[in-house]
């Protein structure tokens, strides 16, 4: 079983989840089901199919969730040294040297990346092209949308 790299936060998330599915949907599905069951004629019932349904990705996310916090590898970055470089778990402010944008990104894993709130996957390219760098380093990324170069502008740990 190969372990996957998560953060503290990550982690956390993924137990919360876990308690809602088990805890708060799963008692909600069974109601939902027995509700529908009480209606008769299980063939042409649809909200009991909806609701069987309902179940079979509910259970099939908590096994999920359960694989991903078995397989947990939690890196706390605040008790790494902070010498600069980028790591997995660092946040890197960068300037695209192409456009002068500023953007920071949060080096995380897998099941965490989400580039809406600038989390990216530490396999992504940019994620890839990052760590191992260091502050002030100029980086050029090829990212599926060409390349990109950027300045590291400063590397956080927390």
């Amino acid at each position: 079983m190969e372990k996957e790299p998560i953060t503290v936060e990550g982690l956390e998330k993924l137990k919360k989840e876990l308690i809602i599915l088990k805890e708060k949907k799963r008692p909600e599905i069974v109601a939902a089901i027995a509700e529908a069951r009480s209606h008769g004629d299980l063939k042409e019932n649809a909200e009991y199919h909806a609701a069987k349904e309902q179940q079979s990705h509910n259970e099939g996310r908590i096994q999920e969730v359960e694989d991903i916090i078995a397989r947990a590898n939690v890196i706390d970055v605040t008790k790494i040294n902070n010498d600069g470089k980028v790591i997995f778990g660092s946040t890197v402010y960068l300037q695209n040297l192409d456009t002068n944008e500023k953007i920071d990104y949060k080096i995380v894993g897998k099941d965490e990346a989400d580039l809406k709130k600038k989390l990216i996957y530490f396999k992504s390219p940019i994620g890839k092209g990052l760590i191992g760098k260091n502050k002030k380093d100029l980086v050029e990324i090829k990212t599926p949308a060409g390349t990109k170069n950027f300045e590291i502008i400063d590397v956080k740990y927390f």
